[in-house]
């Protein structure tokens, strides 16, 4: 009697589990900056998946085990040896064989997850003796999924080839077929977009977390990624590598436009002279290196540390106006 009774609460603890992880596993989109791209589906299906699993598996433990801690623990004082219990050959196996099973489909899914995104890392590159041997990365269609319709005439529209150049400390924009730089990264929604990166010193991050794209910049290589924005909005783009002392100011907007928007905003940057744009970098660097009246208390930041000076403003066709940040103190 009383081992039914402990199959029968287990079993329904196991029901609570399913559903609080499946709970759970749902609740981890909440946890994301909004879906921008197409290929951020694929990773939230991803991370929900493991959420999911992650939870049952957890609760799955930590249940069984105050449930023995509480209703199965020795009497006080109670110092005699448990009755002598020899192994289980079928529950080695299962507890052997059911999380090797799990961990390898975990790999496979996070595999196929990653070459239909096809994001490349630097490590690509060391084996690469000829750039011209790269491949321009790109993200598969996926099933069943209500972007489907969109990336279906997404695939069929034309790539707008789009030319990141990152540095100490700023982002650059550069759209070949109008000659025009910014920046601030314009894009148009619904449409797949090609970036050719380029670093002109240190290794860099190109991350925008609303598109779930995060990519290593690394000097003197080109390296193509391809998504696709499928929400109109402000974004924000950051280097996610530590490329130096003013790197947390290395970040720019990401606009992602109507294609009628997109088209009118580079009709209107290509008809302005190129000009020095503000960098964020370069006015805490000069704000922290200006001597005060006649003691570092009156700098505006202290830096203590060397560093190398920011590289000069880039000069584009477009920059957002700025109001500058003083550094902390």
């Amino acid at each position: 009697m009383i081992k039914l009774r402990a199959i029968l609460t287990m079993t329904i603890y196991a029901i609570l589990v399913t559903f609080a992880s499946i709970w759970m596993a749902k609740q981890s989109y909440s946890w994301f900056p909004p879906e921008a791209s197409a290929e951020s589906k694929l990773l939230d299906d991803l991370f929900s998946l493991f959420t999911g699993l992650g939870t049952f598996i957890y609760l799955g433990v930590i249940g069984p085990f105050l449930y023995s801690l509480i209703f199965h623990r020795a009497a006080k004082y109670d110092r005699s040896d448990a009755p002598p219990i020899e192994g289980n050959t079928w529950l080695e196996v299962t507890w052997t064989a059911v999380p090797l099973v799990l961990v390898l489909t975990l790999s496979f899914v996070s595999y196929r997850t990653y070459e239909k995104m096809s994001i490349r890392g630097p490590m690509e590159l060391v084996h690469l003796h000829t750039p011209q041997m790269m491949e321009s990365a790109y993200a598969e269609p996926f099933d069943s999924t209500p972007q489907r319709e969109i990336q279906n005439a997404v695939e069929t529209a034309p790539v707008e080839q789009i030319d990141v150049i990152a540095r100490q400390w700023a982002w650059v924009f550069h759209y070949p077929e109008q000659d025009v730089t910014s920046t601030e990264l314009h894009l148009p929604v619904d449409r797949r977009i090609r970036f050719t990166l380029r670093s002109q010193d240190v290794l860099h991050g190109f991350y925008i977390p609303a598109f779930r794209l995060s990519q290593y910049v690394v000097p003197h290589k080109d390296i193509n990624i391809e998504m696709t924005p499928i929400k109109t909005g402000t974004f924000r783009l950051r280097d996610s590598m530590y490329s130096g002392t003013y790197f947390a100011a290395n970040q720019t907007d990401v606009v992602v436009q109507s294609p009628g928007d997109y088209q009118q905003w580079l009709a209107s940057a290509a008809a302005q002279t190129p000009s020095p744009a503000f960098n964020q970098a370069i006015y805490e660097y000069n704000q922290s290196s200006e001597p005060g009246a006649g003691s570092t208390k009156d700098k505006v930041a202290v830096r203590g540390w060397a560093t190398i000076p920011p590289a000069a403003p880039p000069v584009v066709n477009y920059a957002p106006k700025h109001e500058p940040k003083s550094p902390p103190v």
